[in-house]
């Protein structure tokens, strides 16, 4: 495995797992530090989940499609 495909699996990677976060997020399994901070999250994710939900889903599916074809062909 050549700098380049290492590389590009971690990217891949990366993307996969902002793929899982945003899923998460627009789940409201992912919380966050004071009560203020926590406010705001809710409201943006109650205002923007169904959009969150399928991309993330979608980026997630897409990436670890890549990752294991990838690993596949090496």
């Amino acid at each position: 495995m050549d700098n380049y495909q290492l590389f590009s699996l971690l990217i891949q990677a990366a993307f996969f797992a902002i793929g899982v976060y945003l899923y998460l997020f627009a789940r409201g399994f992912i919380s966050f530090g004071t009560d203020e901070v926590k406010a705001r999250s809710e409201a943006f994710r109650q205002e923007n989940k169904g959009w969150m939900r399928l991309l993330g889903l979608a980026l997630a599916a897409v990436m670890l499609l890549n990752i294991v074809l990838g690993l596949m062909g090496r």
